[in-house]
């Protein structure tokens, strides 16, 4: 069996999740108008600069600082309250016609992302994908956010986590693919036979050139539920084109 690891954020999403949440984060009273602001300026720097292990450090600590003490509970309803109309129509269109060949092609899809399960776990769910792999963040007995994390999947956990959830589903590792955008992703795309390098950072870029990983750009978006009805005129990209060429080559040879 095969399987597709997609990461999230500039994957398989135009925004970092967690950012394009703040506002009715804000909304609901759960964050502050200065935690909004400095959320949007960190998404100005992940979007030019991309994301490395120091920069997704600090994040890490100021979500688990900010957070701290929020009720689960609320935080999920709020989440599935909000994906719709603020999650979804960020999908691209790309990225969705890729997840919906592998599915056709009888491959297993997965979101592997750094975002909290608590996201990451219904916006699989509205894709229609088999699963996801996520960070986790402890909850108290009194199911309230501790400010600990309990997984962070991030560089070498996400590619941990792959391979157990591979020998769990009987995964052939090295027929399968991996798409990313970050450098931080290394590992995971490494993990598999097929990497590809979505959106890439600069140094996914250069990683991508010296290994002869394929680059795919992916800028249109579509709600998940609207199909090929995107906002723009979908037109399939030559390097998408590429990409199901080169899984259907990989087919004829199973």
């Amino acid at each position: 069996m095969r399987a597709a690891f997609f990461d999230l954020d500039k994957t398989v999403i135009a925004k970092a999740s967690m950012v394009a949440l703040g506002p009715e984060f804000h909304a609901r009273g759960l964050l502050r108008r200065r935690t909004l602001i400095r959320g949007v300026f960190l998404q100005i720097l992940f979007l030019r600069f991309g994301a490395n292990e120091e920069r997704l450090a600090k994040i890490r600590q100021s979500v688990l600082k900010i957070t701290k003490g929020w009720d689960h509970d609320e935080v999920r309803t709020l989440v599935a309250e909000s994906l719709n109309e603020i999650m979804e129509p960020l999908i691209y269109s790309e990225a969705l016609e890729l997840i919906r060949h592998h599915q056709e092609s009888g491959d297993e899809v997965y979101l592997v992302s750094t975002s909290p399960a608590e996201i990451v776990e219904p916006l699989a769910a509205i894709l229609g994908i088999t699963g996801s792999i996520s960070s986790r963040a402890k909850i108290d007995e009194n199911g309230k956010f501790t400010g600990e994390m309990e997984f962070y999947a991030v560089g070498e956990n996400k590619a941990v986590a792959m391979h157990e959830v591979a020998a769990a589903r009987g995964i052939d590792m090295s027929e399968s693919f991996a798409y990313s955008d970050s450098e931080t992703d290394i590992p995971m795309l490494l993990a598999v036979g097929h990497p590809f390098a979505v959106n890439p950072d600069r140094a996914l870029t250069k990683v991508a050139h010296d290994n002869e990983w394929p680059i795919l750009s992916f800028t249109h978006k579509v709600r998940a539920h609207d199909g090929h009805r995107s906002r723009t005129p979908f037109v399939v990209s030559a390097a998408v084109l590429g990409v199901l060429a080169v899984i259907g080559r990989s087919q004829a040879k199973r």
